[in-house]
């Protein structure tokens, strides 16, 4: 089931590691890099509740509810992850990033709705860890390609006229192949459950058929959302608002504070970014480890208050980068980043489908990604003015900044109200 995950964080994770160094190897400034990230979460914002709502409401003898999904996403995102390094100018690889993102949507928004539908709520958390593992494994592996590529391989780490760094191009090319076969084992290895009643649901998909009606129905649904998914919400807001200054930002704070350079064509930065992706492999193989924590933990207390730690031990090693001059130690607060990301992975699913209709999965795990993609929107926009103009451009503060804000995310966990079968 959750194998195809393996392929999706390749995905992400070359993305992450890589593309503030690629548009910045074409000639972004560090300003202008939060408004060129937004390609990720406005498609999020636009495709998830859509993708939710058609897969509840898909259904097909062979390829079943969320696997057709799987496999058009996969498609296309492999696609996009071979185009993307080799743009040649800044316009081509935001254009790239737009539809490597909506394609990665496509494909990852129904494996959240695919655990809730085949596990009961005693088996969700472990469900959700269980993706999270394969999350960090991808992960890792994906983060690391660069280095490989330049220090195993031989391949040229530096730009050559302007254009990406062939360590970059095999990464992704890389990435897309795995991408694809990890998607497809998943879609060609698992099976789907049927509706309980399959006429009763041909019949209301039938009379709910139409665009225009599916979009009022999503619209509707936002009116009513689960007390869970609202509380959840403000904890995710400030969560993502720290992710998404780490992930557009570590490379040309670390270039800057460690390496010494701000130039994006010299061997240093480059060298930096490959420093990056092994910091990010760092966190992801902290998840990945982690992930098997976390059920135990949930048991032995109870969701809220693991989520809780989490992030507060995630906020304050972001924080404590700041500090850091030498790039060995870089490595020791990746470690607390890659146990928040754990939680982050997990137990805000686990916590919100034991709360949700069954027949509303999908839909409701595509809109809780509201509250992922609207504060990466708000951080896009405001994180480069900030940056210039109360950090006179050293990003290094900003990731601090994202740091304070896991803290208090961790600390607004506490209004979450847990019910007592969640808790099991």
């Amino acid at each position: 089931m959750s194998f195809g995950f393996f392929g999706i964080q390749f995905g992400f994770a070359l993305q992450n590691a890589n593309t503030s160094r690629i548009f910045s190897t074409l000639g972004a400034s560090p300003d202008d890099l939060p408004l060129f990230w937004l390609a990720a979460p406005v498609t999020g914002l636009l495709v998830q509740p859509v993708i939710g709502y058609l897969s509840d409401h898909t259904w097909h003898p062979k390829w079943g509810r969320r696997r057709p999904f799987f496999f058009i996403g996969a498609l296309l995102a492999s696609l996009a992850l071979f185009m993307m390094p080799n743009s040649t100018a800044l316009w081509m690889a935001v254009m790239v990033l737009w539809l490597m993102d909506a394609a990665i949507n496509v494909s990852m928004e129904p494996f959240r709705a695919f655990v809730g539908d085949k596990l009961n709520a005693s088996q969700q958390t472990a469900g959700f860890a269980m993706q999270t593992f394969f999350i960090g494994c991808g992960a890792v592996i994906a983060s690391l390609l660069p280095s490989f590529f330049s220090d195993v391989c031989g391949l040229n780490n530096v730009p050559v006229n302007g254009a990406i760094p062939e360590t970059v191009r095999y990464s992704f090319y890389a990435g897309a192949v795995i991408y694809f076969l990890a998607v497809l084992w998943t879609v060609l290895s698992s099976d789907e459950l049927p509706p309980e009643d399959l006429e009763q649901f041909r019949a209301q998909k039938s009379a709910t058929g139409g665009m225009g009606r599916a979009f009022r129905e999503i619209l509707a649904g936002f009116g009513q959302m689960p007390v869970t998914m609202v509380q959840l919400a403000v904890v995710q807001f400030f969560t993502w608002i720290a992710l998404f200054a780490m992930w557009i930002y570590t490379t040309s704070a670390i270039a800057d504070t460690v390496f010494g350079t701000q130039d994006a064509q010299s061997a240093a930065f480059q060298e930096a970014g490959n420093w990056v992706g092994t910091m990010f492999a760092v966190y992801n193989g902290a998840s990945a480890l982690a992930a098997f924590l976390l059920p135990v933990l949930a048991r032995r207390f109870n969701k809220k208050m693991v989520h809780l730690l989490c992030l507060v031990i995630g906020g304050l090693s972001l924080i404590s980068i700041f500090f850091i001059s030498q790039k060995v130690w870089l490595l020791l607060p990746m470690l607390g980043v890659g146990i928040a990301w754990a939680s982050i992975l997990t137990m805000p699913y686990a916590l919100l489908a034991a709360a949700l209709p069954a027949e509303k999965m999908g839909y409701y795990m595509g809109v809780f990604n509201f509250f992922i993609v609207i504060p990466q929107i708000v951080s896009g926009l405001l994180l480069g003015f900030i940056t210039k103009q109360f950090f006179a451009g050293h990003t290094v503060q900003t990731l601090m900044t994202g740091g304070a804000c896991m803290v208090l995310a961790g600390l607004l966990t506490l209004l979450v109200r847990e019910s007592s079968t969640e808790a099991q």
